[in-house]
């Protein structure tokens, strides 16, 4: 059975439940996609929590080096890695303290593998969609 991203109207529930966003990947870098849509996603009220070992902070968070050393809730995981990356940050996510409601591949990552590790484990898997995006047709004004 091939994967199937969850319906429009689910991902706008998901959103409506969502505080809190580690991204994995971001890069500290104002022209890099990463920061722009976490960015964009901090200023409608989505606290981010930036995963990269290569920095200390990214948009006034201090980042972590890996998923697991987060020790509060994270609603959503999204992830701005390479597709053949994405499963050992799906197998990181399920060593997290506490379990997200969302593993999100941004845009032109998809990985069936990958999804299928979180899911595996209750985890809602979204794939090749820009999280910004769909935040900005699903609730214009949140």
């Amino acid at each position: 059975m091939s994967f199937e991203n969850p319906s429009r109207e689910r991902i706008k529930e998901l959103l409506q439940q969502t505080r809190t966003i580690a991204v994995v990947g971001l890069s500290d870098k104002p022209d890099r996609t990463s920061y722009m849509v976490s960015q964009a996603m901090q200023q409608k009220g989505y606290r981010i929590i930036p995963v990269n070992p290569g920095v200390k902070t990214v948009l006034g968070e201090t980042s972590y080096p890996s998923l697991a050393d987060i020790d509060e809730p994270v609603d959503i995981v999204n992830v701005f890695r390479r597709s053949e990356e994405t499963v050992s940050v799906a197998q990181a996510v399920l060593a997290m303290k506490h379990k997200p409601k969302a593993f999100w591949l941004q845009q032109g990552i998809f990985n069936e593998e990958a999804a299928a590790v979180v899911e595996a484990e209750g985890i809602e898997a979204i794939m090749d969609r820009c999280i910004k995006v769909e935040d900005s047709i699903l609730q214009p004004h949140k």
